[in-house]
């Protein structure tokens, strides 16, 4: 059943960055009924990020409050309804606020993910479900070029612009899934690293508690540098490849779904590593960290995409470091579980995630600045190829060793 959980929990995911890359592979289209800049584009990834980020932490304290089962489906319908609200979008402060609210629904999404892996499985099988959960982000990330570029070249029912049914139509699979979990998932009881153990009925620590332990805020400013990544290949790669590149949609989507893919691999690899690292004999610590180190190491070769000698290269270089980013992103996402109770874990994640949401909406801006002044990929490229570096040597100092934190019982604030 565990593992039926861990694919349904994948399925909401891949919702998640089904809907988040809408705007990404429909902009072209959506410019042709409103005027979108460079920098226009990075104020709508920073209202989505700067959102989703505030909720992360919100998220995961609603969670901590709710309980799995009912924040996860009350997250999932708003974020639904939210990327619907696209469709009806007239101008750039419309798309803004529906971007704003898309990011604060799915702000709960890994939050809840977390705590579903850590009521769930056991502690030696928790980073092979995340990199099952975290692979949902390639499914739909791959899913997304040809599906939008399906709709937006076949689908103008009611007389309605193409682009405005690629978000009615990705809102409503959030709702079918909506109904879908409200009937599968319950608490498991009996089971090793559930929410029936004594030590998860205690209540979360509070904020203050959290934050003066030098290893949760580690990885918080692990999270921003390597997410700033992230958020830049997830958000511009389409664009890279219709400026820098000059594909055309039909051409963009036939090959922009490879590094997505590509990092579902490196999900499942990354979790699947650490698993066989600790089922060997390896420490919590050891398997984490190996993991992660190899994970950030592949990370410098976007660097190298500026000087590409054909597309094939860029997608290569591209997809290397997809795989290599989910892979570090699998480990990182379920080290709230090795340093605190399950009662505080959506906490520990949201506060991670609005790190990394942090750390998005900085080198987005950096990146739209860029180019409206005339500046090429290059520099940010080179920037963005040693963040994740810098991330691992940051989690190697402030947690020398992964383990639980001692942390009060006292309530939650």
């Amino acid at each position: 059943m565990r593992w039926r959980i861990a694919l349904l929990v994948s399925a909401a995911v891949a919702i998640s960055y089904l809907d988040r890359q809408t705007l990404p592979w429909a902009i072209k289209a959506i410019q042709a009924d409103i005027p979108i800049t460079n920098q226009a584009k990075a104020f709508l990834d920073s209202a989505f990020l700067v959102a989703y980020g505030l909720m992360y932490l919100g998220g995961g304290r609603l969670l901590d409050w709710l309980g799995t089962r009912r924040g996860f489906l009350i997250v999932m319908i708003f974020w639904s309804l939210a990327c619907a609200s696209h469709g009806f979008a007239g101008g750039v402060l419309m798309l803004a606020a529906s971007r704003l609210l898309l990011g604060i629904g799915e702000g709960g999404g890994f939050p809840a993910a977390t705590r579903a892996v850590g009521e769930w499985f056991p502690v030696a099988e928790r980073a092979t479900a995340m990199g099952i959960i975290n692979a949902g982000s390639a499914v739909g990330a791959v899913v997304a070029p040809a599906f939008i570029s399906f709709v937006l070249l076949n689908v103008g029912w009611l007389g309605l612009a193409p682009w405005r049914w690629v978000f009615f139509l990705t809102g409503a699979f959030g709702l079918i899934w909506a109904v879908g979990w409200w009937k599968i998932y319950f608490l498991p009881a009996g089971l090793e690293g559930t929410n029936r153990s004594e030590n998860a009925r205690r209540p979360a620590a509070p904020l203050g508690e959290l934050l003066r332990h030098r290893e949760i805020w580690g990885v918080i400013v692990a999270k921003f540098m390597s997410d700033a990544a992230w958020y830049f290949y997830l958000f511009w790669l389409p664009k890279y490849l219709f400026d820098a590149r000059h594909f055309d949609l039909k051409a963009a989507g036939a090959v922009g779904w490879i590094p997505y893919a590509a990092s579902g691999v490196g999900s499942l690899c990354g979790g699947a590593l650490c698993g066989r690292l600790m089922n060997g004999g390896a420490s919590v610590n050891a398997a984490r960290k190996i993991a992660a180190g190899l994970s950030a190491a592949v990370m410098p070769c976007v660097m190298f995409v500026p000087h590409a000698p054909s597309v094939a290269w860029v997608i290569a270089l591209f997809s290397v470091a997809f795989a290599g980013q989910q892979s570090w992103s699998t480990i990182v996402m379920v080290l709230p579980t090795d340093l605190v109770p399950p009662s505080s874990v959506g906490t520990v994640a949201g506060l991670i995630g609005l790190g990394g949401a942090m750390g998005g909406v900085v080198l987005g801006q950096t990146a739209g600045w860029l180019l409206d002044h005339g500046f090429s990929y290059t520099p940010i490229l080179v920037i963005a190829g040693s963040l994740h570096v810098l991330g691992f040597i940051t989690i190697c100092l402030a947690l020398p060793r992964i383990k639980p934190l001692a942390l009060s019982s006292g309530p939650g604030t």
